[in-house]
């Protein structure tokens, strides 16, 4: 289902990612670190999410309810506030390491974020962590941070054996009423991973951490890095909610860029993967999110050691159109066209991936089919990718080549189900980011 560009000119891209990576590493904070003993060490990014604004209701308020996951229907349910209070959040990273970092973002915050302590640890089981693989984070050498407005913190590196594939707990405490003002929460509401939510006090490291609340979002982060050798690539999976793993079953990190990383672990293929989708989001408009044009320096080109991108966007603004001509297939086609444009001055390596059909979902239309199908031949054909993931070809019913396959549907005829988001990992070729690293490796 792989697609791969003739007149894709490897050494002329990758004679820019040795020369563009190099600037990134200074601009982005991934410069190599000289140790004492005078080796260095670099950061890569293992996981990571992209952010959303969340208003914060006025004091006295309730607050406001989070969105629906996707279109089919989930139930509404209010994100918690915090108040003297630690989350406790669970992220499965995809490579390991013996070292590690967290970064905190506070990207929509209009007022400084306090964050009293932070600590990082292996989790065991549902809120419970291993004791021993506790680290508590600090921040320029400090047990607790303030976050600018704005603004994004690394922590300070800590020493742990984070193997691939392993779950980690991030806890952090804040210690101030944080819905006390109209400040909108940094955070990602589609994360089908549960976070747990303890009473008041700080409670990071707590080995069995007691829990008021659960919520499946999660608040203030942006990424997980390790350290990893110099071939180790970084993929950045750019998309809306069938990339974010809307309907996939939670808990169980069934999203295509999860699966995708398990096949890269088995066959050791040294390859970071950052999931940067959103639910409902869009290349040329904002919704329940800012456009994908908007974003992609923030969650693509800012992200640590990053080298490949996929992209799977479009299936929002066809549908959200319906039968209006605007945005026509060329409107979006054209947002594509910036996405590798930016993507390759930057040196990096961008796939295409089709759009998956969805007759039977509440805004699918005949015109927005026509648009689907026109994009698709594009995206096939024009060869301004670098290669093609034909999801349409995995997921599409050989009878009604409109609709998902029903063994595939989760039932909203628009979203995968757990077996369908793991035929998409599938079905993207190993050896695309094999090449990749071998000859970024090379090229030293």
């Amino acid at each position: 289902m792989i697609t791969i560009n003739p007149n894709f000119r490897w050494r002329s891209v990758v004679s820019s990612i040795v020369g563009v990576v190099a600037l990134a590493v200074f601009l982005v904070g991934t410069q190599p670190t000289v140790l004492a003993q005078g080796t260095t060490e670099r950061w890569v990014g293992t996981w990571a999410t992209s952010s959303v604004v969340r208003p914060r209701a006025p004091q006295g308020q309730a607050p406001a309810a989070q969105p629906s996951q996707g279109r089919a229907g989930a139930a509404r349910r209010q994100l918690p506030t915090f108040n003297n209070q630690t989350v406790r959040q669970v992220v499965r990273v995809s490579l390991g390491g013996d070292r590690v970092r967290v970064v905190l973002s506070n990207a929509f915050g209009t007022a400084p974020l306090k964050v009293g302590a932070a600590h990082i640890a292996l989790r065991s089981n549902e809120a419970a962590i291993a004791p021993a693989s506790d680290r508590a984070l600090t921040f320029s050498g400090r047990a607790g941070v303030t976050i600018p407005t704005g603004a994004v913190v690394f922590s300070d590196p800590v020493d742990l054996d984070v193997p691939a594939r392993s779950d980690l707990a991030i806890d952090l405490y804040l210690p101030e009423a944080v819905a006390a003002t109209t400040s909108p929460f940094t955070t990602h509401t589609g994360a089908w991973q549960t976070s747990y939510i303890s009473p008041e006090g700080d409670h990071t490291g707590a080995a069995e951490m007691p829990v008021t609340d659960t919520t499946q979002a999660w608040f203030f982060l942006a990424r997980v890095e390790v350290t990893a050798p110099d071939e180790t690539g970084v993929l950045v999976a750019f998309g809306d909610s069938i990339t974010d793993g809307t309907r996939s079953t939670p808990d169980t990190n069934n999203r295509w860029p999860d699966h995708f990383s398990e096949r890269l672990t088995a066959q050791r293929v040294q390859l970071g993967v950052l999931n940067a989708g959103i639910s409902g989001n869009r290349v040329l408009t904002d919704g329940s999110s800012f456009s994908a044009l908007a974003r992609f320096d923030r969650d693509v080109l800012a992200a640590t050691g990053v080298t490949h991108v996929t992209v799977l966007l479009g299936t929002n603004d066809i549908g959200g159109a319906r039968e209006n001509p605007s945005p026509s297939a060329a409107d979006i086609i054209a947002g594509h066209r910036q996405f590798i444009d930016r993507a390759h001055a930057q040196g990096l390596i961008i796939y295409g991936a089709t759009l998956v059909p969805f007759e039977g979902a509440n805004y699918w239309t005949p015109e927005g089919e026509l648009k689907r199908k026109t994009l698709n031949e594009w995206i096939r054909t024009s060869g301004a990718y670098d290669a093609v993931i034909d999801f349409d070809a995995v997921l599409r019913d050989p009878s009604q080549p409109t609709k998902i396959r029903p063994e595939y549907d989760s039932g909203d005829h628009l979203h995968p189900n757990d077996a369908g988001y793991e035929a998409m990992a599938d079905a993207v070729d190993v050896k695309l980011f094999r090449t990749g690293r071998r000859l970024s490796a090379s090229a030293r």
